[in-house]
């Protein structure tokens, strides 16, 4: 691919690395991402003990479903569109390229808040555990840069590398997961819960949040595509992949969560509230023994720092997709030859977990709900917006280009995802007091809401200054690595020739 620059003895390119990830190497950074271990042991008793609701494993189930329609139109766009920004370029392609531009930078919030959130977790979980466990009694944003230096360190290096490292820690936790949950069933008192399953908690008082805390478990799932120009045949990888990663996240949350629920008997709401993210070991502890506790708070901090290293590769590629098409500055759109590393995008990653976390060491804010829970919540509203608004694209594209698919790929599913999906998004919002647990009216009910209005919009403004000011660049927004190839064909100013393909 093309070299765009030269320093010393190296030179920098503008093309990832290619046929590096095979099916199972995608389905890896997929559920590292979604953290299996993270969202059972973190995010379902936190968020039982926020909410106060228990309708977990059936919206788990419930958003599988749904997200499954959603991805039978969103591989068959991925054939005819490989791009590293995924969300981004299908919403540019399909719907228009201001709308595209400011759903990318609305990504790039979401994900840089799940990768701070991780950051919060790893730090509030690890520092009390060390304390009990070793006598080492260290500030929680102390750990966080621990784990924020190994992210750092991976992030600039082959993806191969981080593909490897996740691999031995997602293995591990799932296995952890499992071994927990069946152990779950066998202790005392354990009695089958049918509220962790109950249908008609997805359509009352609450419904909202829980879809949200359940999409939260799923986010990641994206990257089946985000990693397309660097997988091995993605025709075939990123569709085996994306179906095999939701079936298995839907399966094993479903199980685990109603597992610990209903051996946590009557007062699980209390448990959660009183124990938190302990709650998933404590329930089981009579069964697995200490030896095996220990180790499932171990793989707890390892599925974190996964979830680190996924969120910041995926930030780092939304940023280098970019930097690429001119959106943001040209450095961040080059990578290190060889390795394929978007270098400067990686960088930027780091450099907004550092201040994340000083901030919130500095001014002493709650590392656990007001960057933990509150980020990653508050991350999995904008991915779930920015899923809806993607289906929608789907239809825009497949009706400009219907050759090659089939009206189930190119209509059928895109249509009942889209309807599916903006029900969801609207029961998120309208329950989102809810999802924080916090009063009506309370700072993040109207900031998040507001702060990702307000990133779109000024995408939206800036690719109409794109437009007016540099059209040879805002005509190649959407077209990733084959951009600069494609102007000819996609316009001819002098000729008068008109773009066809992709509208605005």
């Amino acid at each position: 691919m093309s070299i765009i620059g030269s320093r010393g003895s190296g030179q920098v390119s503008t093309a990832l690395a290619k046929d590096r990830l095979g099916v199972v190497a995608v389905v890896f950074f997929v559920m590292s991402a979604s953290a299996p271990l993270t969202v059972v042991a973190g995010v379902v008793p936190t968020g039982i003990a926020v909410t106060g609701l228990l309708g977990i494993s059936v919206a788990f189930l419930a958003v599988a479903v749904v997200l499954a329609v959603f991805s039978v139109g969103y591989v068959a766009m991925a054939r005819h569109i490989a791009n590293t920004g995924a969300f981004y370029a299908f919403i540019s392609c399909g719907i228009g390229r201001p709308v595209g531009v400011g759903a990318s930078w609305v990504a790039l919030v979401a994900y840089n808040m799940f990768q701070c959130a991780s950051y919060g977790g790893f730090g509030a979980i690890a520092a009390p555990l060390l304390a009990e466990r070793l006598g080492l009694h260290v500030e929680w944003w102390v750990v966080a840069l621990i784990g924020w230096v190994v992210v750092a360190v991976l992030g600039v290096r082959d993806i191969a590398v981080s593909g490897r490292v996740l691999a031995a820690l997602l293995a591990a936790e799932i296995l952890l997961v499992v071994v927990f949950g069946f152990a779950d069933i066998f202790v005392s008192g354990f009695n089958a819960s049918s509220a962790p399953l109950n249908v008609g908690s997805l359509v009352g008082p609450g419904a909202g949040a829980l879809l949200v805390m359940a999409v939260a478990g799923f986010v990641g799932f994206e990257q089946s595509v985000v990693y397309a120009e660097e997988s091995r045949d993605p025709r075939r990888t990123v569709p085996r992949a994306t179906y095999l990663a939701i079936a298995l996240i839907a399966v094993l949350y479903a199980f685990a969560s109603w597992a610990m629920i209903s051996a946590a008997g009557g007062n699980v709401l209390d448990r959660a509230v009183q124990e938190g993210p302990d709650l998933f070991f404590d329930v089981a502890s009579a069964r697995v023994g200490d030896v095996a506790l220990l180790l499932g708070h171990v793989l707890f901090l390892t599925s974190l720092l996964a979830a680190m290293i996924s969120f910041h590769n995926i930030s780092a590629r939304y940023t280098f997709s970019l930097g690429r098409e001119r959106v943001l500055p040209r450095l961040f759109g080059r990578t290190v030859p060889g390795t394929g590393a978007p270098k400067n995008g990686s960088l930027a990653q780091s450099a907004v977990g550092l201040i994340v976390i000083a901030l919130y060491a500095l001014a002493g804010w709650d590392p656990l709900i007001q960057l933990f829970f509150w980020g990653g919540t508050g991350g999995s509203i904008g991915v779930l917006l920015l899923i809806a608004l993607t289906a929608i694209a789907i239809i825009g594209y497949f009706a400009r280009n219907p050759n090659g698919e089939d009206a189930w790929h190119r209509l059928g599913a895109p249509i009942i995802a889209t309807v599916l999906l903006l029900i969801t998004a609207y029961l998120a919002l309208t329950n989102i007091a809810t999802l924080f647990g916090v009063e009506p009216g309370s700072k993040p009910t109207w900031v998040v809401p507001l702060t990702f209005g307000v990133v779109a919009l000024a995408g939206v403004g800036w690719a109409l200054v794109l437009r007016a000011r540099r059209p040879r660049l805002y005509f190649d927004i959407g077209l990733g690595a084959n951009g600069a190839s494609k102007r000819g064909a996609a316009r001819s100013v002098g000729s008068g020739t008109v773009v066809t393909k992709i509208p605005w």
